[in-house]
């Protein structure tokens, strides 16, 4: 068959038997991992709304705080440090005990820890639950990316990474449209201030059934059973240390009144404490040709910019919408979720025609540049557009909408072009130092924009910064010496 995941080039070596380690049609392999992609990103995208909705209410543990934007800033921060400190250790667990284990894993741990945060009762409860949620989900993005390249043949790999990501955009989406409503629905059913815990309840348990679905249908299509004890008793020995480190710094930061920002800087440090250790092991095992050369290290830092971008809108434009057109919450996420859907296009889109110009013996990067370069611009765009007056919900739809289209485009590009740059025993690994590189925009992102926010009044200097920091990595991936599959590099 045209779509048989066995064999193709860059595969997973075959089992004794002589059959692959995984067997059957690849397109089925990205349904999966899509359903993977949208139910984590709705699990992780529930907090912003929540949190939009504690502060139009001063209900729950946000609403009667004095900078309510730089709390809810600092939230989404500690779920993104712990996101963050997962990422390599994920990837290095994949390699190991197996790329499918490890999604299944993260899927049952991110629903079980979802529905645990909509039982708490306080901020600190909160916030260990989310930083936990982190812990897990972020061990799904490395092994995802693995069995995508590795299954998929080379003239449909970057398509097939779009496909897949498009759950992220489908699942951003959800995450804001829906949550304003289930909570809505929470209060028709009489839970009062609590009622912000109904997205979570809900989507907790949506991501258990997705688990359920993706363990039956890896086992039918395995030559092993899934041993999925082994490595996640690795994770949560992994997971113990850092959620007490990441619970410990923003107990402190409540306990002695830090300011939010330097609490931001202590999550810096976690990162580099980890990133340091990272590279030290790396170095030792003698993969640094691999993981730590010229290239993939433009590639690390410039995604940097991505996750800035995408969390800084994820979080907090269902805010600056509501705020800057004066409008209501469920208006304002209708208008933010254009932002989120465009990916619905551009993920596949930008894959697409990424494909194309390799079949055709041409590079990804030009492509890679001129995404994240328009992107930058329509920015900018948004930007002017809070500063000159009230603008209307249909201007800030349509830049949302074709930035979102840009954007989007641009990270399964990234991706593929990336996985070229290593060998495939070691693509976790890559994946893995990828995203944690990456994920200090993700950490900062919404602290500091709320920061900003709550010193200035405007969202405007948040969104301004977020186009600068883009505009720096349309400089690193020109500079990227790209590496075409079976054509000769240019």
């Amino acid at each position: 068959m045209k779509d048989s995941i066995a064999p193709v080039h860059g595969e997973a070596p075959p089992s004794a038997n002589g059959r692959a380690l995984f067997s059957g049609r690849y397109t089925h392999l990205w349904g999966f991992l899509l359903a993977g992609w949208l139910i984590s990103y709705a699990d992780r995208t529930v907090t912003g709304p929540v949190v939009s909705w504690m502060i139009e209410n001063k209900a729950g543990f946000i609403g009667d705080a004095s900078n309510p934007a730089t709390l809810g800033g600092l939230i989404g921060s500690m779920f993104f440090t712990g996101y963050m400190l997962t990422q390599y250790a994920g990837g290095r667990l994949g390699d190991r005990y197996g790329h499918r284990e490890m999604l299944v894993v993260s899927l049952l741990w991110a629903g079980l820890l979802t529905l645990v945060s909509g039982l708490t009762g306080g901020l600190i409860g909160f916030v260990v639950a989310r930083v936990l949620t982190g812990l897990g989900e972020g061990v799904f993005y490395s092994n995802d990316r693995v069995l995508v390249i590795n299954h998929t043949p080379p003239a449909r790999r970057t398509i097939g990474l779009g496909v897949v990501l498009a759950g992220l955009s489908i699942g951003l989406t959800v995450g804001i449209v829906a949550t304003p409503h289930l909570i809505d629905w929470g209060g028709a059913w009489g839970m009062g201030d609590r009622a912000w815990s109904m997205p979570l309840y809900v989507f907790g348990g949506v991501s258990l059934l997705v688990a359920a679905a993706t363990w039956m249908f890896f086992r039918a299509r395995g030559d092993r059973p899934l041993r999925l004890g082994p490595p996640a008793l690795r994770l949560i020995g992994y997971s113990i240390p850092a959620a007490v480190a990441i619970v410990a710094l923003f107990v402190l930061a409540d306990e002695f009144g830090w300011p939010d920002w330097l609490t931001a800087i202590g999550s810096a440090v976690l990162f580099l404490v980890m990133v340091t250790i990272v590279i030290r092991q790396i170095v030792t095992t003698g993969r640094s040709s691999q993981l730590l050369n010229r290239n993939v290290w433009l590639v690390y830092i410039g995604f940097i910019a991505v996750m800035w971008n995408l969390w800084f809108f994820s979080f907090w434009s269902v805010q600056i919408v509501a705020e800057s057109a004066h409008s209501s919450l469920g208006a304002a996420a209708l208008t933010a979720a254009f932002n989120a859907g465009a990916g619905i296009i551009g993920f596949p889109v930008g894959g697409w025609i990424a494909d194309r110009r390799v079949r055709a013996g041409k590079g990804r990067k030009p492509l890679a540049v001129t995404c994240a370069a328009v992107h930058t611009v329509l920015a900018v765009a948004f930007g002017v557009s809070l500063v000159n007056g009230e603008p209307s919900l249909l201007l800030l739809g349509l830049i949302l909408f074709f930035s979102g289209l840009f954007f989007n485009a641009l990270q399964p590009i990234v991706h593929s072009l990336l996985g070229d740059l290593a060998e495939e025993r070691h693509r976790g690994s890559l994946f893995g130092l990828f995203n944690l590189v990456a994920e200090i925009g993700a950490v900062a992102s919404p602290v500091v924009s709320g920061v900003l926010r709550d010193a200035t009044g405007s969202w405007a200097p948040g969104v301004f910064t977020a186009a600068g920091v883009m505009a720096v990595s349309v400089v690193l991936y020109a500079m990227v010496k790209e590496r075409i599959p079976g054509v000769a590099a240019a």
